[in-house]
């Protein structure tokens, strides 16, 4: 790997959708020669996926990713490198030995009182069974879900679910966890409410390869930003003056000097079956308790237009666990407790005084993105924040 500061104006430090986006507007719109560097080996972030050589199936390597928006400079903007199926996604969910559909909505009431509730019926029952709590404060998240929906339906498909995801009781959660609860008065249980919905055709990493493939982006994978042995390093880049684009863990970037950010995590327990389909669905989530994972996915029932290429009587499916994450661990999802807001609004304030650095990206704000939100904060953070450093 060489490195010469006379022959790069950006540095990415991170090569997923933000640091890709960011790449592809700095080459299209300034001419700038980008480098990105990756401590991964791969580019994507956790949006990456590969095909698995035994049965071509294509695999979401960090959990499920499914690509949906109504914002329609976003999705005019990722078409340009990819098509997209016409995936529409729809959840199932496991209480009691039977399956309902997510998120609820009439069927599922209608199933799990055994009634045929016209939605205005519907509606007075769940009103009713969510009034006994109507004059209560929720001091915690049980207290709030029921306040929400009732205790009925939060007690079957929200509170140990919920409770698997945090490792921790729901009586123990804070209610603002839970700002609102969808519920659905009529049978539709598309799981997205968005105009645009679908998968990339040939696959994630086919799309951001496309992203990046002018030769004035140079891409560096398996490098540390922060070792020093190494050419591409930030002491290195800073000497030199380069504008760098931070999407790594911003209290990593500053040592952990104000305290460390909490996040969640999830591990994933791989099984495959002699069967072409185990579930008939991309995702089954599991409500009880007694079930240690949260959700199992299977990832052939997200491209069933690839059925014919994949080896038949074989499938894969990944079971979820979630836990807290621990320095090392992938980050996944910002728990934001107010000590965390606290430091992190701290790296904030440090943040703005970096020159010639932008952080962005999930790690970099300290904030749970969908994909077409970070793509949108990208192109935003390009326009106001990076061009102008170029321009210099």
């Amino acid at each position: 790997m060489e490195f010469n500061p006379n022959n790069t104006d950006l540095v990415i430090v991170g090569a997923g959708l933000f640091g890709l986006t960011v790449a592809q507007q700095a080459v299209e719109h300034a001419g700038a020669r980008v480098h990105i560097i990756d401590v991964r080996d791969h580019i994507g972030g956790n949006a990456y996926s590969y095909f698995d050589d035994e049965t071509g199936i294509e695999i979401h390597k960090y959990g499920a990713h499914l690509f949906h928006t109504s914002n329609r400079r976003v999705w005019e903007y990722v078409n340009r490198f990819t098509e997209f199926t016409d995936y529409v996604h729809r959840v199932y969910t496991t209480h009691n030995g039977e399956v309902f559909p997510l998120p609820i909505n009439l069927g599922t009431i209608n199933q799990f009182f055994h009634a045929s509730y016209t939605p205005a019926e519907a509606k007075r029952l769940i009103e009713e069974q969510a009034g006994e709590y109507a004059d209560i404060t929720p001091k915690n998240l049980d207290e709030q879900g029921k306040k929400l929906i009732g205790k009925p339906l939060y007690e079957a498909f929200i509170k140990n679910y919920t409770g698997k995801q945090w490792q921790t009781d729901p009586a123990e959660l804070p209610a603002s966890i839970i700002r609102r609860l969808p519920m659905r008065y009529n049978y539709n249980n598309r799981y997205f409410k968005d105009t645009w919905e679908g998968l990339p055709k040939d696959g994630y990493t086919a799309w951001f390869e496309k992203m990046i493939a002018d030769p004035r982006i140079e891409v560096s994978l398996g490098v540390d930003f922060f070792d020093e042995s190494q050419p591409l390093n930030r002491k290195a880049i800073q000497a030199a003056g380069i504008p760098v684009v931070y999407t790594g863990p911003i209290d990593r970037y500053f040592d952990y000097d104000l305290g460390e950010l909490k996040w969640r995590t999830v591990d994933f327990k791989e099984r495959r079956y002699d069967e072409d389909d185990h579930f008939g669905c991309p995702v089954m989530n599991y409500a009880d308790a007694d079930v240690p994972y949260t959700r199992a996915i299977e990832f052939r029932n997200f491209n069933p237009e690839r059925a014919e290429s994949y080896k038949p009587g074989k499938t894969v499916v990944w079971e979820e666990y979630s836990r807290f994450a621990r320095r090392g661990d992938e980050p996944y999802y910002p728990i934001n407790t107010e000590d965390d807001k606290n430091i992190y609004a701290q790296y904030q304030a440090k943040a703005a005084l970096e020159p010639n650095t932008v952080f962005g990206g999930r790690l970099g704000t300290y904030k749970y993105y969908d994909m077409h939100q970070v793509i949108d904060t990208a192109l935003t953070a390009y326009d106001e924040q990076v061009a102008p450093l170029l321009r210099k």
